[in-house]
């Protein structure tokens, strides 16, 4: 296997190395030297993952979720972690060693990947930060994967787990006050959808707050701002946030052109989502680094019929009514400014702030997508990482 991986593996750096220059890391990002290296790790991970998938020897998911999966972490002296399952769902629960004068803070923390990538050993460093730094009981999902399990899964899973926590308390030293959902990117988009299926719960404990860190709220419209600003920018590009969204829907990409020129949704569809779903809604300050208006194209009925749950609210949150929304728990949103993801972080702010819910909103204004999860990636550092998981962790000690 080594002889046959090491022409392979020559033959991805060789393709690493030709694509390279074609991405754009603009000079505004934190560390580029080092963003250059992820991606260049990431980028020959594809590249070998789609030889050996030609080869035959297994898919580029694969392949990659096994080179995302990371090295074991040792125990930990300041925290209990176990592997449970809430109504068979896997999850991982953290909980501070240190005694506590009384219940803490639950967190239910929905890891990213596109609903493609990740698990609970990718984020195993995020969620003891989170529990350490926070003292907090997190307990990480492992949800679903698609294109193996579609939508709803991945949704159904994260909802799940948390009315399975939400009933048992008691048993992790937690205070019924003060649970919180929490994800970043794809988790993100699973803890808005958690969010909302819970807002108008009375069987269950209400939960105290969502955080949603540079969440995917929407599949309407692919050519915002900063979609058209960061559509080069790493680690998200514009087409693989189309691409993950059609994985995750249907299992299949079929349709990507047509989803990101926009002629998936009917035009009175798209009149009525204009409220929420606008450029006009993004503040200017957002635009200065240059924006065409563009017109979709013409629409394309038999594409809608194969993505139209893109409007239902549990996969693009976004979309709720406000008879929802204004019943939603107190809200942090970070978004970076070198992310195509941006603009949904902010039209979701307005929103939430449209319908009085408070919320708390970071900005990292040298931060690119996935940051978060590099806070301490194999060594390397990037500390607005570090910085905007910080203040997660102060938005958690204020509930």
């Amino acid at each position: 296997l080594l002889l046959l991986l090491l022409p392979l593996a020559a033959l991805a750096a060789a393709a690493v190395l030709l694509g390279l220059p074609g991405y754009d890391i603009p000079p505004g990002v934190n560390q580029p030297a080092k963003l250059r290296l992820v991606l260049t790790v990431l980028l020959g991970t594809a590249a070998l993952g789609r030889i050996l998938e030609k080869t035959g020897l297994c898919s580029q998911i694969t392949f990659g979720r096994y080179v995302r999966q990371g090295r074991k972490l040792g125990l930990d002296p300041k925290l209990f972690i176990q592997d449970l399952q809430f109504k068979e769902v896997p999850v991982r629960v953290y909980q501070p060693k240190a005694t506590s004068d009384g219940p803490r803070t639950g967190i239910l923390f929905f890891h990213g990947g596109g609903w493609v990538f990740g698990s609970l050993d990718t984020y195993e460093k995020v969620c003891r930060y989170l529990s350490r730094e926070s003292d907090s009981v997190v307990v990480s999902v492992q949800y679903r994967l698609a294109p193996e399990h579609k939508y709803p899964a991945a949704y159904e899973d994260c909802l799940s787990a948390t009315q399975h926590f939400l009933q048992h308390l008691q048993l992790y030293g937690v205070d019924p006050a003060r649970v919180t959902v929490c994800g970043d990117s794809a988790g993100g988009n699973l803890a808005a959808a958690v969010s909302q299926s819970l807002a108008g719960s009375s069987e269950l404990p209400r939960l105290r707050a969502q955080i949603l860190i540079y969440p995917g709220l929407q599949a309407l419209d692919f050519n915002l701002p900063s979609y058209q600003q960061n559509r080069g920018v790493p680690l998200l590009f514009r087409e693989r946030a189309a691409f993950f969204a059609l994985l995750y829907l249907k299992g299949d990409a079929l349709h990507i052109q047509e989803v990101l020129e926009g002629s998936h949704i009917p035009p009175d569809m798209r009149l009525k989502y204009r409220k929420w779903v606008s450029p006009d809604n993004i503040p200017e300050e957002f635009k200065v680094r240059g924006v065409n208006p563009l017109r979709p194209t013409d629409f394309i009925a038999e594409v809608y019929e194969t993505v139209k749950r893109f409007c239902e609210p549990n996969l693009c949150p976004l979309l709720a009514e406000d008879s929802v929304v204004h019943q939603l728990p107190e809200s942090f949103i970070l978004t970076c400014e070198y992310d195509v993801l941006r603009d949904d972080g902010l039209l979701y702010k307005k929103r939430l702030e449209d319908n009085g819910v408070p919320v708390t909103w970071y900005h990292l204004e040298d931060g690119f997508h996935g940051i978060i999860s590099l806070f301490d990636y194999c060594g390397l550092s990037f500390p607005s990482g570090k910085r905007g998981l910080d203040e997660v962790v102060n938005f958690l000690k204020s509930l």
